[in-house]
């Protein structure tokens, strides 16, 4: 189940990244941030509110940390898709696992297993092929897609921190409330009027932002966080589709191999999970 529901949510996000890339640079970060999150928040007061949960998580503390480094994450990456490739800028994202799997024994106590193990080295050895033949890998852009990555990590690891405390809707509606936050002081400077067409590219990436963020925060409740993050590889096969449909990006053959490894190692972890229901 939870591999699916990060199948479901890693589609979601490379939708999401397709439509920042089309919105361009001409919008403002801070405010695509700033609006992504704040179009989805009366949704989830409806849903928190009729199910009569609480709208403040336990773990405030932990809420907080995990909202700075999504904010810091989802602010590299916007940055870094309007202004380089979008398969190069998934590619450079799905490090995020490598980062994962090194801080996840320290921060949320948990051993990675082998079969995670596995995926995640042919996975990074994967992006390795994929993003060698580019030269925007040693550029400025590219630097804060890395950077980005290492920083969601670290979100996604305190989202597996604070399942065992909270509800998913109450830590995605804290999430996009502290965001909504951080963003709105950074882009009152620099708010610019969106054109009907910029609207509605924003409306899609609201969207798509927030069932990526409820699925992947459900994902990981339902099993240890280096083995979920493992699926979100499949959003690098997405991204190779819709760079060639859209922008006329055609994959090199170091590409094409790299992508190969990275569903390599998908395909072990599944078949693993399917047949295991419990670690060693």
């Amino acid at each position: 189940m939870s591999l699916l529901l990060m199948l479901c949510s890693s589609a979601s996000f490379a939708t999401m990244s397709a439509f920042v890339k089309a919105i361009g640079p001409e919008v403002p970060v801070s405010q695509l941030i700033l609006i992504r999150c704040l179009l989805p928040l009366p949704f989830f007061v409806f849903l928190i509110r009729s199910q009569k949960k609480p709208f403040i998580v336990k773990a405030k503390g932990t809420v907080v940390m995990r909202s700075v480094f999504g904010f810091l994450a989802m602010a590299g990456f916007y940055y870094a898709l309007t202004h380089m490739p979008l398969a190069d800028c998934i590619f450079i994202g799905r490090s995020q696992p490598f980062f994962l799997a090194l801080l996840a024994p320290f921060l949320v106590k948990e051993k990675v297993p082998v079969e995670a193990w596995f995926a995640i080295f042919t996975g990074t050895a994967g992006v390795f092929f994929i993003i060698n033949p580019s030269s925007s890998t040693f550029q400025l852009p590219a630097l804060i897609a890395l950077a980005a990555s290492c920083s969601a990590a670290l979100a996604h690891l305190l989202i597996r921190r604070l399942n065992r405390s909270d509800d998913p809707d109450v830590i995605v509606f804290n999430f996009f409330s502290l965001t909504a936050f951080f963003s709105l002081f950074w882009s009152i400077s620099q708010l610019v009027f969106l054109t009907w067409q910029q609207f509605l590219l924003v409306l899609a990436v609201a969207f798509f932002a927030t069932v990526g963020q409820f699925l992947m925060t459900l994902a990981y409740r339902f099993d240890r966080a280096a083995v979920v993050a493992s699926a979100s590889y499949a959003s690098v096969i997405l991204s190779v589709v819709y760079g060639y449909f859209l922008w006329d990006e055609i994959p090199q053959l170091a590409s094409l191999f790299g992508a190969a490894l990275i569903l390599l190692g998908s395909f072990f972890l599944f078949r693993s999970r399917f047949h295991k229901r419990e670690y060693p």
